[in-house]
């Protein structure tokens, strides 16, 4: 159930940005916002690197659009004025690879009690990860809405 509504969210995602141009991907919320379709897609990359490569998979897979430096990069470093088809198929592509090895390490889990440490130190199960992404990607999807009708005025799922 719990991969099943993981899913049901990355979809959702994707829906939100089918058919729109890099401008409109790349197109703030109000300023002085810097929060993107395309930057939650990079966000979420990385959201789904963390915890599943970094964390449950013990994988050394840096971050890909952050850094100690740059906190924000993966929302910040999309430019408008810079965005092409090739940036945003980039961008998804990695995202979608990220998805499909979270869905491979998720899988191969010998239990959902499984335990990891996260970046404060706490002890946390792969059934708390799974439900936390699925908190996660609602929260975004959320504002995926809230960007998408502002650029188009298309709702929904």
């Amino acid at each position: 159930m719990l991969a099943g509504w993981l899913d049901f969210h990355r979809a959702t995602l994707e829906l939100k940005c089918a058919g729109l141009t890099p401008e409109q991907l790349t197109t703030p919320a109000v300023a002085p916002s810097t929060l993107t379709l395309l930057g939650l897609v990079r966000h979420m990359a990385d959201v789904e690197r963390g915890w599943f490569r970094r964390r449950l998979g013990a994988e050394d897979a840096p971050p890909l659009y952050y850094s100690d430096a740059d906190p924000d990069g993966d929302f910040d470093n999309v430019d408008p004025a810079t965005a092409d088809d090739a940036t945003v198929d980039a961008a998804f592509a990695t995202w979608r690879e990220e998805c499909a090895r979270a869905r491979e390490i998720a899988a191969a889990l010998p239990s959902l009690d499984v335990m990891i440490t996260d970046r404060e130190g706490r002890q946390l199960s792969a059934r708390w990860v799974l439900v936390h992404m699925v908190e996660e990607y609602a929260r975004h999807n959320g504002h995926a809405d809230l960007l998408r009708e502002r650029i188009d005025g298309v709702t929904g799922e």
